[in-house]
């Protein structure tokens, strides 16, 4: 009867210790299913994921991959199943991708991107679950542009291999060659280019002089224009006025002039012509006396011919 009671007493408390270890186990596992929130995400390639694997949000540890898939209707894609702590905001915007963790090939989920204010991504999607967007990560990216970076490659390669053929080999050696020619030759004038650049130095301080002096001298133009410029012009424009004034007066006497020439024209150039004719005449006239003392002083001092008698044009218009 002791030996019975023994036994179910040992069952008893192995049995206790057992669910103990259960419960404790549970507890350092934290496997509580009912407070934990999922969610679906399709990538393209799961590297280094596995079940177990972290989910972390903004750096934070939220949860843990739990079911990673193949998608036989779509072989391109892969489901990976992920658990969040309740209370986490997984909210539109936010995306997943997948990080490295240090050079040991292990990654993880990152959450990051949701919107303030934003509703929460509960839809549920074709598995049940509701399903986060991702974006490509680093290493993503690097794996997709992977061809195109080897095509580069490949092409700067046969580039590099045209470049360095045996005939520019020797054209690029010719180009040291000169090269090394020059600078020797530029070292043997070191003494002459160091007494060019004291001469260049000693030319810019003497400019800078000039140029100072000119500053000054533009200072001092302008002060004398200012001093005496003005009065100048002002005695210039009154000069101007008086010559305005004197030309005014010029034209109104030549215009003066004008009409006295008219009427010089009109009347008493008429009237000089009648006078010349009438002394062109008279001169004739004494010419013929003259005649006639010459020929018979006497007749014509006593009379035996009679002298014509002399009418002006006046009175033979009479």
């Amino acid at each position: 009867m002791e030996t019975r009671s023994n036994h179910v007493l040992v069952g008893a408390v192995a049995i206790a210790l057992f669910i103990a270890a259960f419960l404790f186990i549970l507890w350092i596992a934290r496997v509580d299913t009912s407070d934990r929130q999922k969610y679906d995400i399709f990538f393209r390639s799961v590297s280094g994921l596995a079940r177990g694997s972290a989910v972390n949000y903004s750096g934070v540890p939220v949860g843990t991959v739990q079911e990673i898939r193949l998608m036989p209707e779509t072989p391109n894609f892969v489901r990976v199943r992920i658990e969040i702590d309740e209370g986490v905001p997984i909210l539109q915007g936010t995306v997943a991708t997948i990080a490295s963790v240090g050079f040991t090939g292990v990654s993880i989920v990152e959450l990051e991107g949701a919107i303030k204010g934003a509703p929460a991504i509960d839809e549920p999607g074709p598995y049940g679950a509701p399903v986060i967007p991702t974006k490509p990560g680093a290493l993503g990216q690097l794996l997709d542009s992977a061809p195109q970076l080897l095509e580069r490659i490949s092409t700067l390669t046969a580039r590099l291999n045209e470049v360095l053929s045996p005939q520019n080999q020797d054209s690029i050696a010719g180009i040291l060659k000169n090269t090394n020619t020059i600078t020797a030759a530029v070292a043997s004038r070191d003494g002459d280019i160091a007494e060019a650049v004291t001469e260049i130095r000693a030319t810019i301080a003497e400019t800078r002089k000039t140029a100072a002096a000119l500053a000054v001298l533009a200072d001092s133009t302008s002060k004398l224009v200012d001093a005496e410029g003005k009065p100048l012009v002002a005695d210039l424009r009154k000069t101007l006025q008086h010559a305005d004034t004197a030309l005014s007066e010029l034209e109104a006497t030549s215009r003066a002039a004008r009409t006295g020439a008219e009427a010089f024209n009109a009347h008493t150039l008429p009237e000089v012509n009648l006078l010349v004719g009438d002394l062109r005449e008279m001169s004739r006239s004494l010419g013929a006396i003259a005649a006639k003392l010459d020929e018979d002083p006497a007749g014509a001092l006593v009379g035996g011919r009679k002298l014509p008698e002399y009418k002006p044009d006046g009175d033979r218009n009479r």
